[in-house]
């Protein structure tokens, strides 16, 4: 599990929460929403992202060259 994730044990991120969990800007955030690859959920007028869809969003991603 990523060490982001793991340092915000919460079951759910708001956008902004989630943004600074992963270090992602907002707009990139509702992009990733909108191409499909981040599920998130609405309560009332909140998109809020569950633990786990950040989990499976951080492992598809790909790993740079640098990293490998």
């Amino acid at each position: 599990m990523n060490e982001a994730i793991q340092n915000h044990p919460a079951l759910s991120y708001s956008i902004k929460d989630f943004c600074q969990a992963v270090g992602i800007g907002r707009s990139k955030a509702y992009a990733e929403i909108r191409d499909g690859r981040l599920k998130a959920i609405k309560c009332g007028k909140r998109t809020l992202i569950r633990r786990k869809d950040a989990e499976v969003w951080l492992n598809s991603l790909e790993v740079s060259q640098e990293e490998a």
